[in-house]
């Protein structure tokens, strides 16, 4: 047996103390005036005088028993069984310029990838996840977490404008590799998204690519958007946003390349369903073993404290009110 509320417990020793203190210091001694006390020699204790010096002990017994239900006793019914170990997944996104694109109506290309991956992270519960995010330079948004809630929220922070304008391809994969070089994870993956070339000499793929494979780190490369002319919206200082057209090129050879060094896939998203299904293909291809079973349920005994409780304050009140009842 356990209490919900222990502390509650604590109060006993002073109760007790209380009702010894009070009764020691209420005890009267009756007098009775007699011309004759030896007729009262053999009078002896009666049933009610015995019954009623243990009337106080009965409203001790009840308040004591109304203190441990109010602890809340119970009985705790537990069944748990985990087993094995979840993912932990890096999502690598290109934050460029050219994610603004519109071809992915009624979002751009950045609002569209950050919807799935939200959903994709939602369905994931077991897994660590982390972000890092890339265009010129690349950072990491959150680190590798199970709270996904933390995780959304620095993903719904993720802006285009926050990093200086360029697409490091390999610097992106390099930062996102490096944050599973701690993790004891038996499957530890990167999944790769952007929509251009590697425009920024910071640091090549090929180099990225051989620490994924050091690490035994599996890399997904999505592209997202269609090549070609797209939609890109523009500030112009005059006359405000506009949007044009605008030609973008997808270095397709190379994300097949990162894919196949490190034993993933690569996929093109040209639009929002193709995208979505990307994300289930790779929720799907990216499983590993885990049962669990944890459930936890109580069996409340408040009631076998304070019902007998609630009888014992009744009995002493109706008791002392009419059969024990003491006359001054």
């Amino acid at each position: 047996m356990e209490f919900a509320h222990p502390l509650v417990l604590l109060s006993l020793p002073v109760v007790v103390l209380l009702f010894l203190w009070r009764r020691r210091n209420s005890h009267e001694v009756g007098a009775l005036r007699h011309s004759n006390l030896q007729l009262m020699a053999s009078g002896g204790t009666s049933v009610r005088v015995v019954l009623s010096r243990l009337l106080p002990w009965v409203k001790i017994v009840a308040l004591l028993m109304l203190f441990v239900a109010l602890a809340g006793p119970r009985i705790a019914h537990r069944s748990e069984k985990i087993e094995g170990q979840g993912i932990d997944i890096i999502l690598s996104l290109d934050v460029s310029g050219s994610m603004r694109s519109l071809d992915f109506e009624p979002d751009d290309r950045l609002g569209a990838a950050k919807k799935v991956i939200r959903e994709f992270v939602a369905g994931r519960p077991h897994d660590k996840i982390g972000l890092v995010v890339f265009a010129r330079k690349a950072f990491t948004q959150c680190p590798l977490t199970l709270d996904h809630p933390v995780l959304t929220g620095f993903l719904d922070e993720v802006e285009i404008g926050l990093i200086e304008d360029g697409t490091a391809i390999g610097l992106g994969l390099a930062t996102a590799v490096a944050r599973l070089r701690h993790s004891d994870s038996p499957s530890r993956t990167v999944i790769l998204l952007t929509d251009g070339e590697n425009n920024v000499p910071t640091l090549e793929p090929e180099t990225a690519v051989e620490l994924a494979r050091t690490l035994n780190v599996r890399v997904y490369t999505v592209a997202i958007g269609r090549q070609g002319l797209v939609p890109l919206p523009v500030d112009d200082p005059i006359f405000g946003r506009r949007t044009h057209q605008v030609e973008t090129k997808i270095d397709l050879e190379l994300l097949q390349e990162i894919a196949d060094a490190t034993d993933g896939q690569m996929f093109e998203a040209t639009d929002p369903d193709a995208l979505v299904k990307i994300f289930e293909t790779i929720d799907e291809l990216e499983t590993a073993r885990y049962e669990t079973t944890v459930s936890t349920w109580y069996r409340q005994l408040l009631p076998w404290f304070a019902l007998p409780a609630l009888f014992l304050f009744l009995l002493e009140g109706l008791l002392s009110a009419s059969w024990l009842r003491r006359l001054p």
